[in-house]
Parts: structure tokens; C-alpha cells; sequence
């Protein structure tokens, strides 16, 4: 599933193309036809991301609201757009610009009141200027949840899936199976701040880049295999401690951890 940082990029986007300019809406695809009625021929005004959230201000009180889900992906560019093919959600195009959408979990036209229901109901985004950290630290602070499973709740904190979850907690030095009520506030604002500074890289490089220079097998731009640090590394050794890397299920999903840099609530983080 798109991240906090991808869907943040997409809203970013969107507003480059069409910001400010009259949009031809249309759903060839069908499913979104009443939708896309309601949106063309307006001007869009503003996008935002919240989470994995998107949502784009259309003006007299219609937004357009986008979750992409597992598969859902946009895709855009300037000129003419490509030939309609398979099923194509919605289409957006002015006289230089077109994106098209597909496959996403939720595509709605929602009114304002949608949009403050929706912000009430997620947890702060780290991504965001108006994000408040103490929200996090509150639904973490009065859980006996484990921090692995509360990371993936989109009303404690919005935007992370599982790579960020396992990248973040290695990097923090937090155990995953740890209660949310046992960590220590140095070490949750050591993850707070982490978060903030990975998912900023992650809209910077369009992609998902957790471990640093000089933990990767090569210089330069970092590769697939030297990209994280204990993602989808099970069996292989720990970059900073050399303990295969393990792996169990929590919430559906994998998780990924270092059973021994990760054995506790550290005060720095195991990179400090």
C-alpha cells in the first residue's frame, strides 16, 4: 500500500497541473461517473494530503476525495494523454496537463464537513505543518497495545504502513512488541522526530530510503537490497549488529525487527 510520503507527492503534483485552472473530469471507467459530473469544468483551488489521504478543493463545497488503497495509482503527465485502456477510475485534464486514477479503495465527491470528520478521525501526520505530536504520544502513552501494531493505526498517527513501521522502530532501537504505555517520552520523541525526517526524505526521493551511507554495501544512490535496514531482510544479518533479522505476523502484515538492537525502550536509538 502507497505510504504517507506518496500520497503527499501526488497531492503536490496535482496542484502543479492543475491548481487554479478550469479541469475536465470524466470516469471512463464508469464508476465514478455521477463523481466526475460534479467536478468538471470547475477549477480545482487547492490539493492536500492528510495521511494516506488526498483530497482536492473544487470549490462550492465539493472535494474530491482519493484513498488509493493496496493498488491504487495515479498517473500524470503534460500534453496529450495516453489512449484509454483497462479500467480507468477517473480523468482529470486541462489545456496542458492530464492524470488519470486508477484502482484506488476510495474515490468520492465529499462536502466540507466530510473533510473535518475525516482530520478528527486520524491521528496527526508527521508530514503535515499543523500536526500535533502530543496526540500520538497520548494514544500511545494510555495503551497496552504493542507499539508495532499501534504505528499501523492510521487514528494514532497517519501516513506510516509497514515499511516506515519497521524502519523507524529499528532506527528508534524499539522493541515492536513493546506496550504503547511503556515508552519512555525521551524515546518517543526520538521516533517522532525520525518519522518527521523520513517521510520528508521519502517526498524529497520519491521513494522509501531508510538506512544511511555508510551502512550500505556501495557508495552512491542506494539500491533496492541496500535500501533498509531489517524490511524484508528476514534471515540476513543485522547491518548494525550482524543478528539475523526476524520476522512474525502482527495485524496481518509482517513484521520485521532486530531482536537484539531492537531489545527495549532505548534513550537515542540505535543510529545515535
Amino acid at each position: 500500500m502507497p505510504e504517507g510520503h506518496t500520497v503527499h507527492r501526488s497531492a503536490a503534483l496535482l496542484a502543479d497541473l492543475f491548481a487554479g485552472t478550469e479541469v475536465s473530469a470524466s470516469s471512463p471507467q464508469g464508476r465514478f461517473a455521477d463523481g466526475a459530473a460534479l467536478l468538471d469544468g470547475r477549477v480545482l483551488e487547492r490539493t492536500e494530503a492528510v495521511g494516506k489521504h488526498l483530497l482536492g478543493d473544487f470549490g462550492d463545497g465539493r472535494l474530491l476525495h482519493v484513498h488509493l488503497g493496496l493498488y491504487g495509482k495515479w498517473a500524470a503527465g503534460r500534453g496529450e494523454p495516453p489512449e484509454v485502456k483497462g479500467a480507468l477510475r477517473l480523468r482529470l485534464r486541462n489545456d496542458e496537463a492530464w492524470a488519470d486514477l486508477r484502482g484506488p479503495t476510495a474515490c468520492e465527491v465529499v462536502d466540507p464537513a466530510a473533510r473535518t470528520a475525516l482530520l478528527a478521525r486520524l491521528g496527526p501526520d508527521p508530514l503535515r505543518t499543523d500536526a500535533d505530536p502530543e496526540r500520538m504520544w497520548r494514544a500511545l502513552s494510555r495503551s497496552g497495545s504493542s507499539i508495532g501494531g499501534l504505528l499501523m493505526d492510521q487514528t494514532v498517527v497517519a501516513g506510516i504502513g509497514n515499511v516506515y513501521r519497521a524502519e523507524v522502530l529499528f532506527r528508534s532501537g524499539i522493541d515492536p512488541a513493546m506496550p504503547g504505555k511503556l515508552l519512555s517520552r525521551t524515546a518517543f520523541d526520538v521516533l517522532w522526530l525520525d518519522l518527521r525526517a523520513l517521510l520528508r526524505a521519502g517526498v524529497r526521493a520519491g521513494r522509501i530510503v531508510t538506512t544511511r551511507p555508510e551502512h550500505r554495501s556501495r557508495r552512491g544512490r542506494a539500491t533496492l537490497a541496500d535500501a533498509h535496514y531489517v524490511y524484508r531482510r528476514t534471515g540476513l544479518p543485522c547491518r548494525i549488529c550482524g543478528t539475523p533479522v526476524q520476522t512474525r505476523e502482527l495485524l496481518s502484515r509482517n513484521l520485521y525487527w532486530c531482536p537484539t538492537c531492537q531489545s527495549g525502550d532505548p534513550t537515542g536509538g540505535v543510529l545515535a
